[in-house]
């Protein structure tokens, strides 16, 4: 692999990241919404996100900032 094919598939994950990180407040939002925030599939989506914001944040730490 090359490093500008590497770097392609670091801006690919950080974009895939970003997009999940979307998805799962949204579907945290619909949850809530439906007073639903106490399950157990609304605490699953919360560590989702929390582990994705997690991944976000050591790509900004690196210099990889969101678009």
């Amino acid at each position: 692999m090359t490093d500008q094919e590497r770097l392609a598939a670091y801006d690919r994950m950080y974009a895939d990241l970003l997009a999940e990180r979307d998805k799962v407040a949204a579907d945290m939002d619909k949850l809530r919404s439906a007073g639903r925030n106490r399950g157990a599939s609304f605490q699953q989506l919360l560590a989702q996100k929390l582990t994705v914001q997690n991944l976000i944040g050591r790509f900004e730490i690196y210099g990889i900032k969101e678009t």
